[in-house]
C-alpha cells in the first residue's frame, strides 16, 4: 500500500475526471498545515462559524475508523490545497448506515467543476465504505450544510440530496452574568467531570442519545478519540449528575483555540449534553448547564455555544432558551440514498 500522501487514482474516480494541473491524493498529517489553511480561506467566504488549526486536523486523522488513504482526498495545485472531501461511518450501526462526508473547495477555485468532481468521489466512495462495513443494512450518505451557503446547496440538490433535519447553533453571552444557585434534583448529586467516571459517562450518553435522529453508539475507542480524549476537552467546565455511582445525566464542554485566535472570544462549547429517559423532566439539564456557565464565566469566558437539532424530542430547545441562548446560525442535513 503507498504511503498516505503519495499520488494516487482515488477510488471510485478516473484519472482524467480530475483538470489539468490538479495532482490528487489522500490527506496525511503532513497536509495538515495546507489543510487550515484551505478551511481558513472558505470560512472567509461560508461562514460556517467553525476554525481550526493544524492540530485539530492532525487530531482528526487519529479517528480509528478513518483509512485516511482511501476515505480521504485532497485537490493541489502546486503546494496549496485547493480542495478536500472526507467520508466518515460508525460501524456500530445496527439498523442504517449513515455515511457523513465532508469537503470545500477553495473560494477561488470555485465554479470550474471541482465540486462537482469531489461530490462525485463523495459518492462513489461512500457507497464502497459501506459495502465494505455494513452492506446489509440501508444506507443513507449525509452532509451537512450551513445556511446561506447557496452554491453547496445547489450542488447538493442537483446530485438528487434533499434536506432532511435542521440544526441551530446557540449562543448565550457570559459577560456580566449572575452568579446562579446550582439546583440540583432530590436524591442526586453534582461533580465536575471526572476520569474514574468515564466509561459510565459514555453508558450514559448512548442510553441519552438513543432516541436521537442520526445517532449512533460509541464505543470506547471512538469515545476517547471524540469525546473526552481531545485536546479540546475541558473536564473542568464538564459536570456530571449521579444517583449513587451511576451517571445519570452529564455536560462535556470543550475549548477550541482556533476559534479565539479567529474571533478574539474566549468560548465554551457543550459539545454534548444529554439526561438519561428515566431522570428527565426533573430539571437535570438545567442544574448542570448552570453550574458549567458559571464556572466558565468566573473563568474569564465571554460566550457559551452548543448546537440542537431543531426538532429535538427532548424539548432542549426550551431549556436553552431560558438560560439565555439564542439562535446564532442554522445548518440543514441533506441525504442521499445509497445502495
Amino acid at each position: 500500500m503507498p504511503c498516505i500522501g503519495a499520488s494516487r487514482t482515488v477510488p471510485g474516480m478516473s484519472v482524467d475526471a480530475w483538470p489539468d494541473g490538479i495532482e490528487v491524493r489522500g490527506i496525511g498529517k503532513a497536509d495538515a498545515g495546507a489543510w487550515a489553511d484551505l478551511l481558513q480561506a472558505a470560512e472567509a467566504v461560508d461562514d460556517t462559524g467553525e476554525h481550526y488549526d493544524a492540530e485539530d486536523l492532525a487530531e482528526e486523522l487519529d479517528d480509528p475508523e478513518l483509512n485516511a488513504e482511501t476515505d480521504t482526498v485532497a485537490l493541489w495545485a502546486g503546494d496549496r490545497m485547493v480542495g478536500y472531501a472526507s467520508v466518515r461511518s460508525n460501524p456500530n450501526r445496527t439498523e442504517k448506515d449513515v455515511v457523513r462526508a465532508e469537503g470545500t473547495v477553495r473560494p477561488d477555485r470555485r465554479r470550474r467543476g471541482l465540486g462537482t468532481r469531489l461530490l462525485d468521489w463523495t459518492v462513489a466512495r461512500a457507497g464502497a465504505l459501506h459495502a465494505e462495513r455494513l452492506p446489509d443494512l440501508p444506507c443513507e450518505l449525509h452532509c451537512g450544510v450551513a445556511d446561506g451557503n447557496e452554491g453547496q446547496r445547489a450542488l447538493l440538490e442537483q446530485a438528487g440530496f434533499e434536506p432532511v433535519r435542521y440544526f441551530f447553533e446557540m449562543r448565550v453571552r457570559l459577560d456580566g452574568r449572575p452568579d446562579a444557585a446550582d439546583v440540583v434534583p432530590e436524591g442526586l448529586r453534582m461533580i465536575p467531570f471526572e476520569t474514574a467516571y468515564d466509561d459510565a459517562t459514555r453508558d450514559a450518553h448512548n442510553e441519552a442519545f438513543l432516541d436521537h435522529w442520526g445517532s449512533s453508539l460509541r464505543d470506547a475507542e471512538q469515545w476517547a478519540t471524540w469525546f473526552t480524549g481531545t485536546r479540546a476537552f475541558r473536564a473542568s467546565y464538564s459536570r456530571l449528575l449521579l444517583d449513587g455511582d451511576r451517571v445519570v445525566a452529564y455536560v462535556l464542554g470543550y475549548e477550541y483555540p482556533a476559534d479565539t485566535a479567529a474571533t478574539g472570544i474566549r468560548d465554551l462549547y457543550f459539545g454534548q449534553v444529554g439526561t438519561r429517559r428515566a431522570y428527565r423532566g426533573r430539571g437535570a439539564a438545567n442544574a448542570l448547564l448552570t453550574s458549567a456557565l458559571t464556572a466558565a464565566a468566573a473563568d474569564g469566558f465571554e460566550t457559551a455555544s452548543l448546537g440542537v437539532d431543531a426538532a429535538n424530542p427532548t424539548g432542549a430547545l426550551g431549556l436553552y432558551e431560558r438560560l439565555g441562548f439564542t439562535v446564532n446560525r442554522r445548518q440543514a442535513s441533506y441525504s442521499l440514498p445509497l445502495g
